[in-house]
């Protein structure tokens, strides 16, 4: 890491885990909320949830879910996320990983989940390739995640302002067809749907969610 980079992340880094919850209230509010609920209503067994951030997902998830491992690479993130993990009833285990090195066994779980967090892993299509080995046969991936604009003015505004998106948003990419990169990754479109990001700038409104499955 290059000084520069140190830099960044112990200033704006930190201060943007610190401001995370916050900055999403409207969002979540205004339905990213009930999305969540939704999509982890159909969780159980064994579930990795890839970039946990500060652990909005935490208490979502139904008894049915037997074991839970929370991945989480940024230290500022992390440090939260075991905060509110240790005021929560819900049992889990926190482990700092990249998503492009995940430290299990092939296999290993049933489901994964990966909510605001495609957008910002360095390597989108090594680390869905790890999600992939990790999955056991048939596993899914339970996803919600703003992508490229299918609307051509909207996605050329999405280029035009990648650089200074990625540097207020701590690493985000706005303008990534993610969709494209699970289809090469070797999933299948199980209930996919096109939605919206609500209260939120054009240029990460356009969203996916559902899940995909480990062909």
């Amino acid at each position: 890491m290059s000084a520069a980079h140190r830099l960044y992340d112990a200033t704006w880094g930190r201060m943007f885990a610190a401001m995370y919850d916050r900055g999403l209230k409207a969002t979540e509010e205004a339905g990213l909320g009930e999305m969540r609920r939704e999509l982890l209503a159909a969780t159980s067994g064994r579930v990795l949830e890839l970039g946990a951030g500060t652990g909005i997902n935490l208490d979502l998830y139904p008894p049915a879910v037997t074991e839970l491992v929370l991945v989480e690479p940024d230290p500022h993130m992390a440090k939260r996320l075991r905060a509110r993990l240790a005021a929560s009833p819900r049992q889990a285990t926190v482990l700092e990983a990249p998503g492009e090195r995940l430290p299990f066994a092939d296999g290993e779980f049933e489901i994964a989940v990966a909510t605001l967090v495609l957008c910002t892993v360095p390597d989108p299509a090594a680390t869905l390739a790890e999600l992939r080995r990790v999955l056991a046969p048939g596993g899914r991936l339970l996803l919600i995640e703003h992508v490229r604009s299918g609307h051509q003015d909207l996605a050329r505004w999405q280029d035009r302002l990648h650089g200074p998106w990625r540097f207020l948003a701590d690493g985000c990419h706005c303008n990534r067809d993610t969709a494209a990169t699970l289809a090469a990754a070797g999933f299948e479109a199980g209930a996919l749907e096109k939605d919206e990001l609500p209260k939120s700038p054009p240029i990460i409104r356009p969203l996916i969610r559902g899940q995909v499955v480990s062909r």
